[in-house]
């Protein structure tokens, strides 16, 4: 949502700079929430569908492994139990009873040796689909004054203010689910997008 803020809230007010028409304004600004959404939407998809495939890949090495090398993958057992502090004979005793049932041994070697948790399968679509509403919903806001506004100047003073309000609640938002001071997060959202505007702002008035 934050790029969904910033970039075409940036090309609006880049275009503003050189064009006198809301309508051009409108007609690029929904061509970009299109394109970007898309893009963004299908990044996140095989984004998602990379770590499936990377767990699934680490997951039929680690049975290879088991089945070919149990000894080692055994020595393996006992150096991650030892930082633990257990002695030798309860050593043998979990490594015995964890090794007995391949599956459980090898899950336990995903998320312990590796640091890898299985993926959710419906995780990519999901996330494709959030990603690119929220862009789409995010770029729709500094556009609506356009929409709305014949006067492109007073189009682009409603946008920078709409913009900036959703910026830094976006922010203050992020910052607390986060952890981070919602404060802080929300300013340096805002300081962001509103970086980009003006670099595309002047960019846009040097040829304009």
């Amino acid at each position: 949502m934050a790029d969904g803020l910033t970039v075409p809230f940036a090309l609006a007010a880049g275009i503003s700079a050189a064009i006198a028409s809301s309508r051009v304004v409108v007609t690029a600004g929904l061509a970009e929430i299109v394109a970007g959404a898309t893009a963004m939407g299908l990044g996140g998809y095989l984004a998602a569908r990379s770590d499936q495939e990377h767990f699934l890949s680490e997951e039929k090495r680690e049975y290879l492994e088991v089945e070919k090398l149990p000894e080692q993958e055994r020595h393996e057992l006992r150096d991650i139990f030892a930082q633990y502090g257990l002695t030798k004979p309860e050593l043998d005793s979990v490594v015995a009873a964890l090794s007995a049932d391949k599956k459980r041994w090898v899950d336990f070697m995903m998320r312990f040796e590796l640091g890898l948790e299985r993926p959710d399968p419906k995780r990519a679509p999901i996330s494709a689909a959030t990603i690119a509403t929220a862009y789409a919903v995010g770029g729709l806001i500094p556009l609506a004054p356009y929409i709305f506004e014949e006067d492109v100047k007073r189009a682009l003073i409603h946008s920078a203010l709409f913009t900036g309000v959703a910026l830094l609640v976006f922010g203050a938002v992020k910052g607390r689910l986060t952890g981070v001071s919602p404060l802080r997060s929300g300013l340096q959202t805002f300081l962001v997008g509103g970086l980009a505007a003006g670099a595309a702002y002047y960019l846009a008035s040097l040829f304009g």
